[in-house]
């Protein structure tokens, strides 16, 4: 039986994150991934965007993280020469009935400690942007774009830089919770038996069966897992904004928002479509929504511009009709703390989640 300090499963984002932060504070870190490479699940299918921290309520966690970490994330990647860009983003009211909602997402990124954030006229926000169709629109100049990539790739660097092991095609089979940490049958071409300290349930979508895989851990404790799809559609044509647009947030996400990659390409989504399995098939008919949805803030969108882009899954633990949670960052046992409900913002909080996670553990 392999002896190891701390264990982190899963190489998405949030998870090299964690095992960086836990490696500087000289701890002898394990990297569990069960595909061949990293970030391959919530990590690569997102729209890469640095979030400011406007939606969420006041002292959540995801309030927090989102305001702490695009700080740091903008620090991190101009210290990596990590490609990013700071490009701003439009939120957008686009009828009467939608002013008292703008105002109510400006009263609660005021709360969370986003302090530049400026509400604009039509008039202004057309000028910044001569295609869009708004009524008032909230200028969010610190949200911007970041290569995902690239960013886990620099996380695990560091990471490995202070002695942290990654080992790929690792899929945790199961474990139990013994008195010193937690065992861990760990599966592959060389199958391992891991005696660990401390394991940290960082797997994303798989979090919930890592977590029911631990004999010791209550059932009762693990909260409900309900996956969300988004489906994105690529713009072909000349690309109509500078800036991201969203529109007002939804029920369980953010709006099919207009969002550009590095290379300057327009893409929209995500939608939200509830599934009960893992499945990264665009349907190509869900552009057909997507049409009316664009158009209430770029009349200019032409019949046929949109193609089928790529899908990604948010693992959520509320569903259709609950009310949004937030994150979930829990002990479940002496050794062991489970991550659950980690979307966005996600990506822009991951190294405030790993270093709140390095402080749970210390």
């Amino acid at each position: 039986m392999e002896k190891q300090d701390a264990v982190v499963i899963g190489a998405g984002v949030v998870g090299l994150a964690i095992a960086r932060a836990l490696a500087d504070q000289g701890r002898e870190v394990l990297i569990l991934e069960a595909e061949g490479a990293i970030g391959t699940g919530v990590s690569a299918r997102n729209s890469e965007v640095i979030h400011a921290g406007l939606y969420y309520p006041k002292d959540s966690l995801k309030a927090r993280f989102c305001v702490e970490g695009r700080r740091l994330l903008y620090d991190f990647c101009q210290d990596r020469a990590i490609a990013h860009q700071r490009l701003g983003k439009l939120l957008v009211a686009v009828s009467e009935g939608e002013l008292p909602l703008l105002a109510k997402v400006k009263a609660a990124a005021l709360a969370n400690g986003v302090d530049d954030l400026e509400e604009i006229p039509a008039d202004r926000a057309k000028a910044m942007e001569p295609e869009l169709s708004c009524l008032a629109a909230l200028h969010s100049p610190s949200t911007g774009i970041v290569d995902s990539h690239g960013l886990m790739l620099s996380l695990l660097a560091d990471a490995e830089a202070k002695g942290a092991i990654l080992v790929l095609k690792s899929p945790l089979l199961g474990g139990r919770v013994t008195q010193n940490g937690v065992r861990l049958q760990v599966g592959g071409a060389e199958p391992m038996e891991i005696e660990a300290d401390l394991a940290v349930n960082s797997a994303g979508l798989g979090a919930w069966s890592v977590a029911r895989g631990i004999a010791g851990i209550i059932a009762a404790s693990i909260p409900p897992c309900h996956f969300a799809k988004g489906n994105y559609f690529s713009l072909t044509g000349r690309t109509p904004f500078q800036r991201l647009v969203y529109p007002l947030p939804g029920h369980a996400g953010l709006g099919v928002h207009f969002t550009r990659d590095l290379a300057g390409r327009a893409r929209f989504g995500p939608d939200v479509e509830w599934v009960d399995a893992l499945d990264y098939k665009v349907d190509p008919r869900r552009g057909d929504s997507f049409y009316a949805a664009i158009r209430s803030y770029w009349a200019g969108l032409k019949d046929g511009a949109l193609e089928p882009g790529y899908a990604g899954i948010r693992p959520k633990v509320q569903g259709p009709h609950d009310p949004a949670q937030d994150f979930i960052i829990t002990r479940m046992a002496p050794g062991f703390i489970s991550l659950f409900g980690i979307e966005s913002p996600g990506l822009t909080s991951c190294l405030a989640i790993g270093n709140y996670v390095a402080r749970m553990a210390a």
